[in-house]
C-alpha cells in the first residue's frame, strides 16, 4: 500500500503537469502579439540567436525559430520544460549552467517576456540577461502596462492581497529603465501592445489564469478553494452573455542594448 506521502507527491505532480498543459493549451497564446511586436521591432531572423529566460513551454521561441532564428531557453519548472523539449526546443533548467565560469555570451537577443513582473529580484534577472547578451546585442523586457489600461487588474489583485507579487510595480514610469541602466545596458526603445485575455468559458479562464503561477502564493496562504472563489467573483463582470470571458490588457516592452 502506498504511503500518504507518496499519494500526496503523486497528486502534486499530476496537478503540476495539468497546469503546464493549461498554460500551453490555453494561456500561452494570449501573449503572441507581444512576442511578435518585439521580434518585428528587432528584425529577428536567421542572423539572430535568441535566448528566452523563463521561456515556459516555448511558444515565443517557436515563433522566433519560424523567422529563422537560432533559439534556446531557460525554464525552471520541469513540467513546462518537458513540453518545450517535446516541441524540439533546447531548454535548460537554470541560468547558472549558462553563466558557468568561462562561459562567453553568445546570444544576440535575450528575452524575459513573463518572469520580470513576478520575480523577487528583477534587478538580478536583468543583470543575468545582460551577461548572456553579446556586445551590440539586445535584451527585451516585458511588463504589464498601466493598471488602468488592464481589465485583468481586479483578477490579479486576488493574488496581491493574499501575499503575491504586485505585477504592476514595474509599470511605473522609469521603473524598467532604471533596472536597465543599473545593469550597464542602454535603453534603446520600446512600445505598448494590446494582449486581450479571451476564453471560451469561465472554467477555461480559471485554468488559464492559474497556470500563470501568479496565484501560487495566494493559494498557499488562503487555500485553493478560496482563491478560486475570489477569481470567479473577479471574472464575473468580464463574462459575456454567451459565457465567454474577455479582458482587454496592455503590455509594455522595453528594448535594451549591450554596448560594452
Amino acid at each position: 500500500m502506498r504511503s500518504r506521502h507518496m499519494v500526496s507527491a503523486h497528486a502534486t505532480r499530476t496537478r503540476a503537469r495539468q497546469r503546464a498543459r493549461d498554460w500551453a493549451e490555453i494561456q500561452e497564446r494570449m501573449l503572441v502579439p507581444l512576442y511578435e511586436a518585439v521580434y518585428t521591432r528587432l528584425d529577428v531572423g536567421p542572423a539572430t540567436s535568441v535566448l528566452g529566460l523563463g521561456c515556459r513551454s516555448g511558444l515565443a521561441l517557436l515563433l522566433a525559430a519560424a523567422r529563422g532564428a537560432e533559439v534556446a531557453g531557460l525554464e525552471p519548472e520541469a513540467e513546462l520544460r518537458e513540453i518545450a523539449q517535446d516541441r524540439a526546443l533546447r531548454v535548460l533548467s537554470d541560468i547558472y549552467r549558462e553563466l558557468s565560469p568561462g562561459h562567453t555570451a553568445s546570444h544576440s537577443l535575450v528575452t524575459a517576456f513573463e518572469h520580470l513582473s513576478c520575480t523577487a529580484d528583477p534587478a538580478s534577472l536583468v543583470r543575468d540577461a545582460a551577461a548572456l547578451t553579446t556586445r551590440g546585442g539586445h535584451v527585451a523586457l516585458a511588463v504589464w502596462g498601466p493598471e488602468e489600461r488592464c481589465e485583468s487588474a481586479p483578477v490579479l489583485e486576488v493574488a496581491h492581497r493574499h501575499g503575491g507579487f504586485d505585477v504592476f510595480a514595474l509599470a511605473a514610469p522609469g521603473a524598467v529603465e532604471s533596472l536597465i541602466t543599473a545593469a550597464g545596458l542602454r535603453v534603446a526603445g520600446g512600445g505598448r501592445v494590446c494582449c486581450p485575455y479571451a476564453y471560451p468559458d469561465l472554467d477555461s479562464a480559471l485554468r488559464g489564469l492559474i497556470s500563470t503561477g501568479a496565484f501560487d502564493t495566494a493559494a498557499e496562504f488562503a487555500g485553493e478553494r478560496q482563491v478560486e472563489k475570489e477569481l470567479r467573483e473577479a471574472l464575473f463582470p468580464r463574462t459575456r452573455e454567451d459565457g465567454s470571458v474577455r479582458m482587454e490588457n496592455v503590455f509594455r516592452y522595453v528594448i535594451a542594448e549591450r554596448v560594452r
